[in-house]
């Protein structure tokens, strides 16, 4: 078989990797697409209960609807906004289920490279298919081979830990079975025991932990005893919350309030400047958290970490990659996306020159794309995906022609000194709408154990 009949293998049947595959599709391209689980969107499913911030009409793909069309399906409202499990149920399975075998599921991706090269040698490298190894769900091993790859395995299985450093916390492996790094479904009668009328600690400081905190908040108003401390590595300021009402996403802005009154109404503290080093457990079997400064807080009954996700790229580790060495994403991409200099919440138009690597034919899309860095939205994996199959058809034309302009969050300056608990937004709200006043809780001298202040009247 040539080249350009073997299929191209994407890896991962979530919504970067489903678009693709119908964008091969239109193009004439035969797709296989690679999934771990069991159904398409696993790991979106295992949010399901978490509503999104973005609209019906930001989550769909031109490709996938025309493929969709002949099947009977039709559009949800495109105002509505669903949550994980609408997203799986109403269109990321219909649109796996009309890809029908070019879907395999229970297939799991151990290893990438090029057919007889590994990632030493050059000779006739570029001339060779990709070779993929994979695991099945009954446990045998296979090869197959593909003369492209898009890997939209995203970055779900990666979550990161309650470190500061990076690294897991000293006693959070010990603490498993107390630390989650998920978002709670209070609806789960299991879960809901777990964290009504105890005390929880979030850790991390975006839409996640947000949802987490308003979650929570809800629960404390017929349950006072729930309670959340907020453990934050930087201090608060006009940006801690979000844009507010001038992001131009209004859920995500709605967001960001919902997690400011769960502090303002007094159902969670917010422990700033606090960098977690150890997880302790005290002798009633609660966990304390210990920062960097020896800095000690009350016993919590549950730990909620929210601190990111990053990529696995164990299994490509034959192929030549151009990742950033900050963020793990593609070279071009990362100055784009890089959270230490942006602002205003900005991406730029970007498609498969910033997603290109060293080696020809292989691209990782998606929230994959992103490495580390937090600010990803569907469209956005719509849009690259778009670029990336244009390319590997060799319709340039196409591919080079990027449009997207992305929703600003409402938020000024970038997170270059995210870690800094003195960092405060400027008086002037810099380019966008100043955020509504805040309040700012911080904790005692190292000596004073816990949070113990009251909420004061601080402004941003």
């Amino acid at each position: 078989m040539s080249e350009q009949q073997l299929p191209v293998v994407v890896i991962g049947a979530g919504p970067a990797g489903l678009a693709a595959a119908a964008h091969l599709v239109e193009r004439g391209i035969t797709p296989l697409v690679l999934e771990a689980g069991p159904a398409a969107a696993a790991a979106v499913r295992e949010w399901s209960h978490v509503r999104l911030f973005s609209t019906w009409g930001e989550l769909t793909d031109p490709a996938a609807e025309k493929l969709l069309a002949p099947t009977g399906w039709t559009k949800p409202n495109g105002a509505g906004y669903p949550s994980g499990g609408d997203w799986a149920e109403l269109y990321l399975q219909p649109l796996a289920d009309a890809l029908g075998d070019r879907v395999r599921y229970g297939a799991r991706v151990t290893g990438v490279s090029r057919a007889g090269r590994d990632r030493i040698v050059d000779a006739d490298r570029e001339t060779q298919p990709f070779v993929l190894h994979l695991t099945t769900a009954d446990g045998r091993e296979e090869r197959l081979f593909a003369r492209a790859v898009i890997d939209a395995s995203g970055t779900w299985a990666s979550p990161s830990p309650a470190g500061a450093s990076g690294l897991p916390a000293l006693g959070e492996k010990a603490a498993a079975d107390r630390v989650t790094y998920r978002v709670p479904d209070l609806k789960d009668p299991a879960v809901r025991a777990r964290y009504v009328g105890k005390r929880t600690a979030v850790i991390g400081s975006g839409a996640s932990a947000f949802t987490a905190l308003a979650t929570l908040a809800e629960a404390s108003r017929t349950e006072p005893a729930t309670h959340a401390v907020w453990v934050l590595r930087r201090g608060i300021s006009g940006s801690t919350f979000g844009g507010g009402d001038a992001d131009q996403l209004p859920a995500r802005g709605a967001l960001g309030l919902a997690a400011k009154a769960a502090v303002d109404d007094g159902h969670a503290d917010a422990v700033t400047g606090f960098r977690t080093e150890a997880i302790e457990r005290a002798d009633d079997g609660r966990l304390i958290l210990v920062d960097e400064d020896g800095r000690r807080l009350d016993p919590v009954d549950e730990v909620i970490v929210l601190t990111g996700l990053r990529p696995d790229l164990s299994f490509l580790s034959e192929i030549r990659l151009g990742l950033d060495d900050r963020l793990q994403a593609p070279t071009e991409l990362a100055p784009l996306i890089d959270p230490n200099q942006h602002s205003c919440g900005t991406v730029y138009p970007h498609g498969h020159r910033e997603l290109s690597h060293p080696e020809p034919g292989i691209y990782l899309v998606g929230m994959k794309s992103y490495g580390r860095a937090p600010t990803f939205l569907a469209m956005t994996g719509c849009e690259q995906v778009r670029s990336v199959t244009a390319a590997i058809a060799g319709d340039l034309d196409s591919a080079d022609r990027v449009e997207l302009t992305l929703p600003e969050t409402g938020v000024c300056g970038g997170a270059g000194l995210f870690d800094d608990p003195s960092a405060e937004q400027a008086a002037d709200g810099g380019c966008c709408t100043p955020a509504p006043p805040l309040v700012q809780i911080g904790i005692g001298a190292p000596t004073t154990p816990g949070v113990g202040q009251a909420p004061s009247s601080g402004g941003c």
